[in-house]
């Protein structure tokens, strides 16, 4: 009968194979000798470090990595987790990219839920030391594994994971938005506000309009209960501590009012749209302003005049395009967006807008090769706009083509595909 190798078995082979002694090894190691002697003739044996392990394994030639599979038992010398053998093999498997070792860890860990926290503490550790999407794994065991439905901890476990989670897969992004969305109010106010806002831009980049609406409203009204409870404590000289989020409060508190009034303007509420506008237009009246909070209210005051143009062409004020685009070309980070309102206006009031297509085509075609997700999904808007512009100035073989580009683009994004495009490009191929 074969006896399972173990992680000592497997060196004392390697040993004999090539004739090492413990002194001789130990030189090329740069182990001690009589720690080494321990490590596999002690009864019990000392156990072994992953330094050690790694040590070893150079030693040796092989890979880093090596025998980490086996190295797990030693994680668990005895039947028990000892935490200063397994957090150091656990940052080494990060390192390595060892999801395997991982997960074989946090499963045995997670056999004695009183490792939770510990858990917790080393993704937090990880996220807060620039390893995001390193730190997934372990915000999931503590999601998997926390016994408190409603505790802090595993909110922050679910913001984590979800704000760790990579956009170029949106619908995965909104399983994780929908799993994500009723521990939001269970998180601190600082991560609240953060959450929100990308859960309003998720659902932006789906151009899911009722939602956009809805967060964005809870979005604001968030920001202006803790606006207000600031100024009342500031008022009453009582202690305060000021919010760290991640960004200036004003900025949430405007992006709350832009969010509504671009879901507004995107469901045809036009007039709805323009007074959610002016909430956003002049935020200098916002109290602790400092430069970051300043160059926020610049920002929304620049958005709020590039949004009132969108306003103006789309109840068909078509006088106004010229001075739309001088403002694009003074402000051509504004280019892309502005590009897709020219197009849905003009598609909606039936004007040529041939010159300005041909002017900023190459421009626009760049977006598609972007890694940024908000300038994709300008594009894809453009695209969706574009096809249809075509067809209806009777333009059957660019219509096609741009048809075609967007399904394709709607494929390799695993976006979603505004059913009306395909409505109204069938309708045309039908007639045509």
């Amino acid at each position: 009968m074969e006896h399972t190798p173990t992680i000592r078995s497997k060196i004392e082979t390697e040993l004999k194979q090539r004739g090492y002694s413990f002194s001789s090894f130990s030189k090329i190691s740069g182990i001690n000798r009589g720690t080494f002697s321990t490590m596999l003739n002690s009864n019990p044996p000392k156990p072994i470090s992953v330094r050690q392990m790694d040590l070893i394994t150079k030693a040796l030639g092989y890979p880093e990595g090596w025998l980490y599979e086996l190295y797990i038992d030693e994680c668990f010398y005895e039947g028990k987790g000892h935490w200063k053998r397994i957090k150091p093999f656990l940052l080494r498997c990060v390192e390595l990219e060892r999801k395997d070792c991982i997960q074989k860890v946090l499963s045995r860990l997670t056999e004695d839920l009183s490792y939770v926290s510990t858990i917790f503490e080393l993704a937090e550790e990880l996220f807060k030391g620039g390893k995001e999407k390193e730190s997934v794994p372990f915000y999931e065991c503590v999601i998997e594994n926390e016994k408190y439905r409603h505790s802090e901890r595993l909110a922050i476990s679910q913001y984590k994971r979800f704000k760790a989670f990579t956009m170029s897969d949106l619908e995965k992004s909104l399983e994780l938005v929908l799993e994500f969305i009723p521990y939001r109010n269970l998180l601190p106010e600082h991560y609240q506000l953060e959450a929100i806002h990308k859960i309003t831009n998720i659902y932006f980049y789906l151009h899911k309009w009722d939602e956009v609406e809805k967060y964005g409203h809870e979005l604001k009204e968030l920001a202006y209960v803790i606006y207000t409870n600031q100024q009342i404590r500031k008022e009453k000289r009582r202690a305060t501590t000021w919010l760290h989020a991640e960004r200036h409060l004003v900025f949430y508190y405007g992006y709350g009012f832009l969010s509504v009034s671009t879901a507004l303007q995107k469901k045809g509420y036009i007039k709805e749209a323009r007074a959610e506008l002016e909430g956003y237009a002049d935020l200098s009246w916002f109290k602790g302003l400092d430069s970051e909070g300043e160059a926020d209210v610049k920002q929304f005051r620049l958005w709020a005049k590039a949004n009132s143009y969108t306003l103006d062409l789309l109840i068909g004020k078509k006088d106004i395009l010229p001075a739309y685009i001088t403002f694009l070309e003074d402000h051509p980070e504004e280019i892309s967006s502005g590009l897709v309102t020219i197009l849905e206006t003009a598609n909606r009031y039936d004007f040529d807008v041939d010159s300005i297509i041909d002017k900023y085509s190459e421009q626009i075609k760049r977006l598609q090769d972007s890694k940024d997700v908000k300038q994709l999904t300008y594009y894809y808007s453009y695209m969706y706009q574009l096809a249809i512009y075509h067809y209806k100035r009777g333009r059957a073989l660019e219509g096609q083509k741009d048809f075609f580009n967007f399904l394709s683009l709607s494929k390799k994004r695993n976006w979603f595909k505004p059913p009306i495009l395909i409505d109204i490009l069938q309708d045309h191929m039908q007639s045509d």
